[in-house]
């Protein structure tokens, strides 16, 4: 975490796959570096977050700085979900960072295309996933100044 830091970040993590969320989370939890880590399981659940439809409507949920984005999500996949915060003024601020299991060029070029902010290839093995995490915090909490809330307002 960024010491200077006076608004807390929230992650939110989109990302369909149950062991894969668990072990973020406990990459997370091993490195210690997020204020608040929030997880989405599919595109819909996660416009639905930023959005404060469904079963959100009622939780006073913080926008994420930053969102840790899978690319192949039934209901809504990465690439819609992508392309819908991009073109939504109120979440352009959100750093999008893909982190997907596909090596794809074409995957690379369509994200970078639609403004995400990164693409990393997820690992498998959880060693180098806290590697990741790792130098992900230290470079997004610690390095990179993000702007208070996600949306551009302190």
């Amino acid at each position: 975490m960024n010491r200077n830091r006076t608004q807390p970040v929230t992650i939110l993590v989109a990302d369909d796959d149950a062991d894969d969320r668990e072990m973020i989370r406990d990459a997370f939890q091993e490195c210690q570096v997020a204020d608040e880590l929030r997880f989405v399981e599919d595109g819909e659940e996660l416009m639905d977050y930023l959005y404060r439809r469904g079963k959100f409507s009622n939780e006073i949920a913080p926008m994420p700085s930053i969102l840790l984005l899978d690319l192949n999500m039934p209901r809504k996949d990465g690439r819609e979900a992508l392309r819908e915060i991009k073109s939504d003024r109120a979440f352009r601020a959100i750093r999008v960072i893909v982190m997907t299991t596909s090596t794809a060029e074409e995957d690379i070029l369509q994200t970078y295309d639609l403004s995400a902010t990164s693409y990393i290839t997820k690992p498998v093995k959880y060693p180098m996933l806290v590697e990741v995490i790792a130098t992900l915090g230290k470079y997004w909490l610690q390095i990179v100044e993000l702007p208070g809330d996600g949306n551009g307002h302190s």
